[in-house]
């Protein structure tokens, strides 16, 4: 593993984070300004942090570019939905359709269409299961979670079945032991409140680290 690339991933998070919160703000304003500095450096770290977690486990591959551009644009959707409880859909799609793109690069270079197939798989997957859940139980699941399940499923199928599989379910396990500890601590009119994205965003990211 070079030292360089993880240093350079590290560095391209930092400082990309910081140009997408720019860029959200000016083509999204109905989003708000740019956060204020705190939430900036906080956002930036935790980028940096992720891309440099990825770079180590999946070193100079084809792939990496995917997943750098997941840490970057998976952050801000986090930081999005847990800001305003919502999931705007361009930068969902912009990481569905980004992700499809870069993802090509392993698909045609490194000889893994197999893979790509399956990431496609993955993503209808995950969006009919979660658009199934949407509709039977729409006050748990909204229709913003529903689509990014769309990139997150393309991303996870991309890693293998079992990957799906485990990441779908610990998306769901996480947003559950938040909403629990959210209730014990400021009551049980507070679980309502609790956006599903993060949950489904940092079960992708566990799951692409920790299961080979």
């Amino acid at each position: 593993m070079s030292v360089l690339i993880v240093l350079g991933a590290a560095l391209l998070g930092v400082i990309l984070s910081s140009v997408a919160e720019t860029l959200i703000s000016t083509l999204l304003p109905r989003l708000g300004e740019v956060p204020r500095l705190q939430a900036r450096i906080t956002t930036a770290a935790l980028t940096g942090l992720v891309c440099t977690a990825f770079a180590l486990h999946l070193g100079n591959t084809f792939s990496l570019p995917a997943f750098l551009f997941l840490a970057i644009l998976g952050v801000q959707l986090a930081r999005i939905d847990v800001a305003l409880h919502l999931l705007p859909n361009p930068l969902v799609l912009m990481l569905l359709a980004g992700g499809l793109l870069l993802l090509l690069l392993p698909g045609v270079f490194g000889k893994q269409s197999d893979d790509l197939l399956r990431a496609a798989l993955g993503a209808v997957i995950l969006f009919v299961s979660y658009l199934i859940l949407g509709l039977i139980s729409p006050g748990s699941i909204g229709m913003g979670d529903v689509k990014l399940a769309a990139p997150v499923g393309l991303y996870l199928g991309y890693l293998g079945w079992s990957h799906l599989l485990y990441g779908g379910l610990l998306g769901f396990i996480l947003n559950g032991v938040v909403t629990v500890l959210l209730i014990s601590r400021k009551g049980r009119n507070k679980a309502s409140e609790v956006p599903h994205g993060p949950s489904m965003l940092g079960a992708l990211a566990a799951v692409t680290l920790f299961i080979g």
